[in-house]
């Protein structure tokens, strides 16, 4: 586990004059290791997320269920969960793959 991680969910708040803006609500702060792309054979097999730029690989949060409607936020950079798979089956340990958004 070589990174501390945020997941997070985009929510819309209301201001006193009815404008809206969207703030991040922290839904857990973990530990998790953090791959990024590159050439290995491993992310050769992962073609089908060709989009992906990351895999985060943590432990199942207890109360927490990880959608990809949530975001990950990682030393100052976010990313979109595009997938998630829990690793061998067992209930432990949930392995997401995401891509980083960029800022316009």
């Amino acid at each position: 586990m070589n990174a501390f991680i945020d997941i997070v969910s985009a929510t819309l708040a209301k201001d006193a004059e009815g404008f809206s803006s969207s703030a991040d609500s922290v839904q857990a702060r973990v530990r998790a290791y953090k791959e990024d792309r590159h050439g290995t054979s491993k992310w050769a097999n992962r073609a089908a997320f060709t989009s992906a730029t990351a895999l985060f690989r943590f432990r199942k949060l207890p109360n927490v269920e990880v959608t990809p409607s949530l975001h990950i936020v990682c030393a100052g950079e976010r990313y979109r969960i595009l997938s998630i798979e829990d690793v061998r089956g067992r209930g432990m340990y949930l392995e997401v793959l995401a891509e980083k958004v960029e800022p316009r």
